[in-house]
């Protein structure tokens, strides 16, 4: 199959003719229609721990295709979606619902092998790394099968591409980790893909004010576009005073940082209402350190809470997503900024790397 291979950190991908091993028992190999280019692809990309030669990608949807004897979730010809955190259904997270904090996958996914430890992808005989335990930048991929969310026959597969990552974390954060309430006020820091979902997350629980934070003012205002009802210019104005203007003085109910800079943190936490809760969904710096004032600390009630994946259950979240884009209360179609071919996938990536170019949604990878 054709594929675009990570030869090196900070090289372009090639595209090369690579070979894939049919699924094992519990796998599903599907053939890959459509692919986000999330800026986490180009992190691993620029990173020189991740092994090489890999096949990167990570925001993907296609057709079933063959499954292992062990799947019953899924066949060949169903629509999926794919989820990059796949769990194992028996530690103590899974048993309690809370699959996102399972860490089976997460060994796999550092060595860049399946569950299982092994590859299934090949090139003249030596064997090449996953990514994510998806490689989505591929015409076919062998994953395993609780990364497959089963999709109505009516989801269009380049929409459904982009469910896997950023509009399930940024709407999960809203709905599942904050729990946004009808008509409460929420502020949204770092207007990017998780950032804007968490907005059409707001929206769509139903709160009255929402209220979207970021230094570009082309983000503030396509964010209006998908729920935001005020904007604040963070490089312009005292978050923290605006936030509190704007909701009689008090302070939003709910606070989330999409942004991953500790100094936004900071100030979601300072902009929250007593009572209310800060959710952290944008990942820091390892070295960074997130700063709260200690004074009174015990006397306001606040929750601060970090969210991994937006808290999602995938198999039932980003299926229920697929339905909210058919019953025209997702945005999806606006999301994608462009639809280009596996060969121009490093201009994808460049424009990363302009300022000046639009981040809210995504370059998805047609096959």
């Amino acid at each position: 199959m054709k594929a675009a291979v990570m030869r090196e950190a900070n090289k372009p991908l090639t595209i090369e003719r690579v070979q894939l091993a049919p699924p094992g028992p519990s796998e599903v190999l599907v053939k890959v229609e459509a692919s986000g280019v999330c800026h986490s692809d180009l992190n691993s990309l620029m990173d020189e721990t991740t092994p090489t030669p890999s096949i990167l990608g990570h925001e993907g949807a296609g057709i079933v295709v063959e499954v292992g004897s062990n799947v019953r979730h899924v066949r060949p010809g169903d629509k999926v979606a794919l989820s990059w955190v796949p769990f194992c259904g028996t530690c103590p997270f899974c048993e309690q619902g809370q699959v996102h904090l399972c860490e089976a996958a997460f060994g796999p996914m550092f060595n860049g092998t399946l569950l299982d430890g092994t590859s299934r992808l090949s090139q003249g005989g030596k064997p090449m790394y996953h990514y994510s335990l998806l490689s989505t930048f591929a015409e076919y991929t062998v994953v395993a099968e609780r990364s497959c969310v089963k999709l109505p026959d009516e989801m269009p597969l380049v929409q459904a591409s982009l469910l896997g990552c950023g509009v399930a974390t940024g709407y999960g954060a809203a709905v599942n980790a904050a729990k946004v309430t009808p008509g409460s006020s929420v502020a949204i820091f770092g207007i990017g893909g998780v950032g804007i979902n968490a907005i059409q997350g707001a929206r769509i629980a139903g709160a009255s004010k929402i209220i979207a934070c970021d230094v570009k003012p082309k983000n503030l205002e396509l964010a209006k576009a998908y729920g935001a009802t005020h904007t604040v210019h963070v490089a312009e104005q005292d978050a923290v005073e605006a936030l509190k203007e704007l909701t009689g003085g008090y302070g939003v109910q709910f606070a989330i940082d999409a942004s991953g800079n500790t100094n936004a943190g900071s100030t979601a936490w300072q902009a929250t209402r007593k009572g209310g809760t800060t959710v952290i969904v944008g990942a820091y710096h390892p070295q960074k350190q997130l700063s709260l004032p200690a004074g009174g600390f015990h006397r306001v009630g606040k929750t601060l809470k970090g969210s991994f994946y937006g808290d999602v259950h995938p198999l039932r979240d980003i299926a229920a997503l697929a339905q909210l884009y058919l019953d025209g209360k997702l945005m999806l179609d606006e999301l994608v900024l462009e639809q280009i071919p596996l060969e121009e996938i490093n201009r994808a990536f460049d424009s990363f790397h302009d300022c000046n170019c639009v981040n809210v949604g995504r370059s998805v990878i047609v096959l």
